[in-house]
């Protein structure tokens, strides 16, 4: 918990994106997601906490018909290792089978939860399913995945900001900055 606004902003090291890149590339993401579609209805799947506000931003950014779902979902770690679990703590409510499916993410960084997640649903036949993030950490990556669209590459920093978090705090900056961590 931070005891004021001083020590909130004493932790953001630098600004890497800036809110009106960010407004600029989901208006460019938005026109590709139409022109996949050309009309017709999707399904927005957002996975919480961190990709909330993306989703929003990207649910008013494209003009066709669009439903929108959520998915928590938990990876267990053991330090910087994953186990491997990936634990669906809350689904979707719709079948997803009669859906083009955009899954909208934060951020793919080992790619474990989200590859899981991607197995989970193409399981449930739907009749497309694509994925745009709004950041890739290329870097980081354990597995084999990649987005349709990608609106920033960033390299392999503590980021914070427009829905990312440390330790729930800094959801609400409207750009993507640099956490600064304490040196021991």
């Amino acid at each position: 918990m931070y005891k004021n606004i001083e020590e909130f902003n004493s932790k953001i090291k630098s600004v890497l994106i800036t809110e009106e890149e960010i407004k600029a590339k989901i208006a460019e993401a938005a026109k590709e997601i139409d022109s996949w579609y050309d009309g017709t209805p999707i399904l927005l799947v957002s996975i919480l906490k961190g990709a909330f506000v993306f989703m929003a931003d990207i649910c008013r950014a494209v003009t066709v018909p669009c439903e929108i779902g959520f998915m928590c979902a938990q990876s267990y770690y053991s330090g910087t290792q994953s186990s491997g679990i990936v634990n669906i703590t809350m689904d979707l409510e719709q079948d997803i089978t009669n859906y083009h499916v955009v899954i909208v993410e934060d951020i793919i960084d080992t790619g474990r939860t989200l590859n899981d997640v991607v197995k989970l649903l193409k399981a449930r036949g739907p009749k497309s399913l694509r994925i745009v993030t709004l950041l890739d950490k290329p870097a980081r990556r354990v597995v084999e995945l990649k987005a349709d669209v990608t609106l920033f590459t960033i390299p392999d920093k503590f980021i914070i900001g427009y829905g990312l978090d440390c330790g729930e705090y800094f959801r609400n900056l409207p750009y993507i900055a640099e956490f600064k961590e304490e040196k021991n």
